[in-house]
């Protein structure tokens, strides 16, 4: 890893810790919100868990287009595709795999659902970052 992407590394870890705080205190009020409401005990946390996604995944994409994955001068960048582009990785690293992981962790191996989302972070950051560097953002 050169300079260059290690210290984008870094921000993109910056980012993640703001977006990883974020999108955890939305997955748990989500949580005690639809648990308090009972409309959904068996899968409440699974529909936490796509909110906290909608709403972390806007949050990780304006700062790492900001912050991040800058443009250099005379560049270019599609907002939109680069957004699409955001969801569509998000939703492989963050939502279809964190959701598969989720129901290992809690039905399978009885982690405790405040936990296991924190267990998922340690394989799909950086999975995250390598897809967002060189598809979403084209910045290798």
């Amino acid at each position: 890893m050169n300079k260059e992407s290690f210290l984008q590394f870094m921000k993109f870890g910056i980012v993640g810790i703001t977006n990883t705080v974020i999108g955890y205190l939305i997955y748990i009020i989500s949580l005690k919100i639809l648990k308090s409401l009972d409309l959904f005990p068996e899968i409440d946390l699974y529909i936490a868990q796509f909110i906290m996604f909608v709403l972390s995944v806007a949050w990780s994409f304006y700062w790492n287009n900001k912050m991040v994955f800058t443009q250099k001068d005379g560049e270019q960048r599609n907002i939109i595709s680069s957004l699409i582009k955001t969801y569509i990785s998000y939703a492989f690293t963050s939502l279809i795999l964190s959701e598969i992981l989720l129901y290992i962790w809690c039905n399978v191996l009885g982690v405790n659902v405040y936990i296991a989302p924190i267990i998922n972070l340690l394989l799909t950051v950086p999975l995250n970052f390598i897809i967002q560097k060189f598809w979403a953002f084209g910045n290798p």
